[in-house]
This record gives C-alpha cells, structure tokens and sequence, in this order.
C-alpha cells in the first residue's frame, strides 16, 4: 500500500500528519489517500493515552487538493452503490478524527480547495498562512458537483444554513486567507510557517478537551433549523431565488447542494452525511458532472499548458495602439503581468483616457482589499500614454486594437515598423482574416493574432490565430505572451471569423431568425436561458451592436462573390436591417435595440418586436428552440474541424465556453455532440430533423456522419 500520510510524534506528545502523496504535484482524495487516512486514525486511537494532540499539515505547495476527478469521470450509474459506500468510509473515517478525544489543528499551508478544505473541517482549529496565493473554498458546483465527504454539512453546522450557502457552496467561492477567516471557516492566521505551527501547538496545549461545537451539548446550528420560525420563513424564496439565478438551465448541482443543506439541518450528524452522500452520488455518476470537469478542469489545463519552448527572449515591452475600451484593456492586462506598456492613440486625449481605464480597475482591486496602494502604483506607473509614434521605438510587441478597416489596419502597421523594425506585431481583430492583414507588414511571418475577449480583465480566453505565414517562433511568444497574462490560450487556423466570431455568429443569427418566423421576442430569451447560456440572444445581440454583425456580413458577403462563391442571405438579415434602418435600433450603445433602455439600463423587450415582426408563432416546439442555438454553434464547430480551423477538440470546447458563452453543462461544442442521447449517431438523427424543419443550415457536415458510422467521438 502508497502511504500518503507522514508520522512525526514529538516529544510534546503532539504527531505531526504531513500530507504527502508519492509521486503526486498534490495530495488528492483518492483510494490510497482513504486508505493511509484509515490506517492513521486506527493508529491514532490505539495511541492515544500517549498522545496530546494533532497536526495536520503539507508537504506539496497546496494542502490538499480535493478529489480525484480523473476517478470521478469514470464513474457510471452502475458505480453508484459502490461509490457511495466508498465515501461514506472516508467520511466515518474523518469524523473518527474529530471525535479522538485529542485537540486536531489544521496548518493549511497551501490551497485547501473542495475536500482539502473538508478535511480542514474535521478538524477542530484551522490555521491559515497568509500568503495572497492561498485560496480556501468549495468549488465544486463550478465541475457540477458538491462536497461530498462532510462539507455541507459541516459548513452548514458551523454557519448555519443561508451562510453556508450563499458565502460558501452555491456559488464556489474560492477566498484568501484573510476572507476566510472574515468568512468563519478558518480560525486563526498565522504570518508563517513556523509561526503557524508554533501557534498550533499553543493552541492544542490551550485546548486539551477540543470537540467540535456540534459534538458538545446544547449546541444550536446559528440561524437554527429549517423548523426556526425565523429560517422556515426564510427558506421558501431559496428555491425559487436559485431558480431565478439558474433561469432553467440544466444545472443540477445547486439543487442537490440546497437540498442536502436544508434537509441536513433537519436531522442527526450520522443521516445528514447519508443524504450529503446521495445527493453527491447522484451528480457524480451523472453525465453533466463528467462534462463540466472534463472542459473546465482537464481541457482547460491541456490548453493552458501548452509548451510554449525555450529559447525565446521575454517580451519586457509592449506597444498598444488604439485607446478604446478594447485597447485601454489589454494594456491593463499587459501592465499587470509585469510589462511595460506604450498606450498609443491618434490623441493624447484619447490616450490618457485609455489609461484612466486602468486607473478606475486598480482603484476598485485596492477598495476591495485585492490590491495594495503600491502594487497600484507599480502597475500604473508601466503604462506610458501616448501620442506620439517615436515613443514605440524599442517594443518588443506592438499589438493593434484599431477599428475594424484593414486599410487603416495596413496603415498602422506601416507606423509601426518605421519605428520598431524588429517588433513582433499583433492584431486584435475578431473577424478579418489574419492573412489578409498580414499583407501590410513586411515580415508576415512575425504578424499573429491575438483575439482578446471583453471584458479583457475578467474573460480568460485569448484566441491565437496563425495565418498562412505566421511562423512557429511567433506562435510561441504568442503562447508566452498568454500564459504570462494567465490567460488560457486556443489556437485557431486563419478564417473570415476564425472560431469564435464565426461560432457565436450562428448563435445570434439563430436568434434573430426566430424573430423573423414570428416567434415572441420573450420565449426566444426563455429558450436561450433555460439552454444554459448566460446571456438571453437577443439581449447579447444588443451588447455587441446591430451594426457590428451587418458590417460583417457586407465584408463576408463581399468577400465570398470576389472568391467566385455565392453568398447566401440568412433569414436574420432582413429584421438587422429594418431594426437599424426603418427604426433607428442598432442596440444598447445606440440606446435603443430589441431592448428599450433608460440611463443605459435594460428595462424590457421593446414593445414595438410584436408588431414589426408578428410574436404569434406559438407552434414551434420550446425544445426545438433550445436545441437549434445549441446545435448550430455545434454543427459550425464541427465545419470548424473539418475545414482546418480547428486542430483540436481541447480547443473547441475550451474555446466556446470560456470565450463564447456555449453553457458550460454541455462541456463544450464538441462535448456536447459526444453527449447527445445515442452518441454521434443520435446528434445526426436530431440535425436532420431540425434541417427539415429549419433550414439547411443544420444539415450535419461530412465528417460528422463519417464519424457516426465508423462509432467514434470527439476526442
């Protein structure tokens, strides 16, 4: 047997457990891990007379790590008993700890994150080091999971229900340190490691009798039980507060953490871990848990830690050309990752400007207490505004957020160059072909794109684009340039729209169409809901201007007629086109769009959709309006594939969640095909059916039927 846990028995009489799993980066909850925690606590309890007290720490740069989700996705309903009992043993095992009869501290000197933290939890003092890097959290309804060994209802025994709730589990929030502490799931911080373990010590000698509050008599859960007269009338808005939040998206796991809170409270200890489990079980034999950890844990790692090579001198200093609110933001970006940035625009005006982006970011990091007043400063002390062309002399990287004209973009670069001859240079477009920019710069092969995504602080998506002469070496410091960011990189192959515009085009024409067929505005935002996306289409339609989508469509369209091609109208071409042009509407930057505004906030569906468009059309089915947004950001990701644009699965199921919004239930575009009902096959029977019924747009591509019948999937 691996033994993942060391013993130390000082002469104090206090054992020293350090968390060190052979082999591992990081200690995680597996059958080893269960086991060496059996085989310590047998032990602890038959030493006990000579024991005084217990430590548990790590020797990996986090504390624990949580489960074993390579384990947990190949798990099956046919698992479901055994994996059940399986965490039921670790959790009768942990709470042998708890109830020795000897004080137990948790040092945490490092993240203790899902079951790191419910370990943390069994025992009965939890000591933090205060290091920024640390995070303390259960996030496992982002993976569509809950704490399954003893975190709900520990967390709920020790805040009460609606804390546990809203601070702790349904939203995964991961806290530093110090917010822990704020939180009361940690008990003490210590400023280091020395001084985090002498203060275990000190407190185990101070508490000789430690139990868990719950395990002493006449303890009552804070706030009380859901029979309270104060909580039972608080708990009915939950259910339909979080239903509100979920909008009918298929989301299970906040469900399963309410329910396991609320009906935990009610019980013993011993029958709430039995419901915790069930509720854990269910979701984790389950196929939507398997698709959220598969995209948002182990694609996202494989995209993000992409060999970016050696040998490939560090970008120090990097040219911003155009202000705006996309440029303004990837200064900030670059600034924060520790580069120094020249903000350039046609003004200094505009420039500074630009700057005060920054400015407002940093103000609201210090206010939240995220960042300090000299961090701050450095910060903005790396962003020059300017005006002026010579002051790019000497960047490493020039990357260029001007307006979406390649003849202006072509002049840019010309600027450029005349004053930074060696610069790599970049394009932040999101929808012209790399290629055809790349033909104003003198050295294509040093010319990339660089996809950023708004909010450019807050999205973690950067869409990496080669064209046809963009060597590896340029590729590389791109990849660099990302993972120095923290963003998580996808690189796509050059194409009008790449992937990510292309895709999301689909899904906002999609929209729009239904409006055409005269299908109601407001079920139109009820499908796109309870479809899992996070923005309703026609209101992410708004957001990203009417104009924009018609400027694209002229270009392509023009674009596809010079190649030789037919260009083909979509039926959402017509409702773009009379909502700018007949009724002044081009969207929440114009004030007024498929959504009237006032003071720039949404305030409801535009009554006038009805009668320009009709709004009578009851008869097409509600899952038929879900599946055709999901299915044609699917069926143009798989033409994606097929075309070259794509090159791996990892990418297009990375790319769509975190850069395009694609619901994060499906595990991706291509997932979701993966997990359709009947696999492939079932995904190419239901696309037919929808192009019957909608157009041939949903006809699946070649390689997909080619898949379906040799069996295989997206991998």
């Amino acid at each position: 047997m691996v033994n993942t846990i060391r013993w130390e028995h000082g002469d104090d009489h206090v054992v020293l457990l350090t968390l060190d799993h052979p082999g591992r980066s990081a200690n995680v909850m597996n059958g080893e891990f269960g086991a060496s925690l059996t085989a310590t606590v047998d032990r602890l309890e038959a030493e006990r007379d000579q024991i005084a007290g217990v430590i548990i720490t790590s020797a990996k740069k986090t504390f624990f790590a949580g489960g074993d989700l390579e384990a947990l996705l190949r798990l099956t309903p046919a698992d479901a008993e055994a994996s059940e009992a399986e965490t039921r043993l670790l959790k009768d095992t942990v709470r042998r700890l708890e109830t020795l009869g000897r004080p137990v501290v948790a040092a945490i000197n490092g993240s203790a994150l899902g079951g790191g933290l419910e370990l943390a939890l069994g025992c009965h003092h939890r000591i933090v080091l205060d290091n920024p890097s640390i995070e303390i959290g259960f996030p496992e309804v982002t993976l569509g999971l809950l704490p399954g060994c003893g975190g709900v209802v520990r967390s709920v025994r020790l805040l009460g229900v609606v804390d546990a709730l809203t601070n702790w589990l349904l939203r995964g929030q991961r806290r530093r340190p110090q917010d822990a502490l704020a939180h009361g799931l940690v008990d003490e911080i210590a400023a280091d490691a020395a001084g985090m373990m002498d203060a275990a010590r000190a407190w185990i000698a101070a508490n000789p009798d430690a139990a868990q509050p719950y395990d002493r008599k006449g303890y009552r859960i804070p706030g009380g039980t859901p029979s309270t007269p104060a909580l039972a009338a608080q708990l009915p808005a939950m259910p339909a507060l979080l239903r509100k939040q979920l909008k009918g998206a298929p989301y299970p796991a906040p469900r399963n953490i309410l329910a396991a809170a609320v009906e935990g409270a009610q019980v013993d200890l011993d029958t709430a871990f039995t419901i915790e489990g069930r509720y854990f079980t269910e979701l984790a034999t389950g196929q939507i848990a398997k698709n959220m950890i598969k995209a948002l844990f182990f694609d996202v790692q494989a995209a993000g830690s992409r060999d970016v090579g050696a040998g490939h001198p560090p970008l120090r200093r990097v040219a911003v050309i155009g202000a705006g609110m996309m440029g303004a933001a990837i200064a900030y970006v670059c600034a924060r990752a520790g580069m120094e940035v020249v903000l350039k625009d046609v003004t200094l005006v505009g420039a500074l400007r630009g700057r005060d982006y920054s400015v407002g970011l940093l103000d609201k990091a210090v206010a939240r207490g995220t960042c300090t007043l000299d961090e701050r400063d450095e910060i903005l002390a790396r962003i020059q505004a300017t005006e002026d062309l010579t002051d790019l002399a000497g960047v490493d990287l020039a990357i260029e957020a001007v307006f979406e004209d390649p003849a202006l973009k072509h002049k840019v670069y010309a600027e450029i160059e005349q004053v930074a001859p060696d610069a790599l240079i970049a394009s932040n477009t999101s929808t012209l072909p790399i290629t055809l920019l790349a033909e104003g710069v003198s050295k294509p092969e040093e010319f990339v794109g660089l996809h950023f995504f708004s909010p450019v602080d807050k999205m973690p998506l950067v869409e990496v684009i080669r064209g046809e002469r963009t060597n590896e070496a340029t590729l590389q410091r791109a990849l660099g340039l990302a993972r120095r960011m923290r963003k998580t990189p996808i690189v796509v192959n050059d194409s009008r729209g790449f992937f990510t515009s292309r895709v999301i085009g689909t899904f906002t024409n999609e929209g729009v169409a239904m409006l055409a067929e005269g299908i109601p505005a407001a079920t139109i935002e009820q499908a796109s809901s309870q479809a899992g996306y996070p923005a309703p289409v026609l209101a992410l339609m708004d957001e990203l201007t009417l104009t924009l989508p018609r400027k694209i469509r002229q270009e392509t369209a023009a674009a596809t007629v010079a190649a030789g091609g037919t260009w083909q109208p979509h039926a959402a071409d017509a409702v773009i086109d009379r909502m700018i042009d007949d009724h002044g509407r081009p969207g929440r930057s114009g004030g007024a769009g498929f959504y009237d505004y006032r003071d720039g906030r949404r305030v409801g569906l535009w009554p006038g959709l009805r009668g320009t468009f009709g709004g009578t059309n009851l008869d097409t089915p509600f899952e038929d309006l879900k599946e055709r947004l999901l299915f044609i950001e699917a069926v143009e990701s798989v033409r994606c594939l097929d075309e070259g644009v794509l090159t791996s699965v990892v990418d297009a199921n990375v790319g769509s969640i975190l850069g395009i919004g694609y619901p994060a239930w499906t595990g991706g575009v291509l997932q979701y095909v993966n997990q359709y009902e009947g696999g492939l096959p079932g995904f190419v029977a239901r696309a037919r059916v929808l192009a019957e019924r909608y157009g041939d747009r949903f006809d699946p591509p070649r390689l997909l039927v080619a898949m379906a019948e040799r069996g295989e999937r997206f991998e």
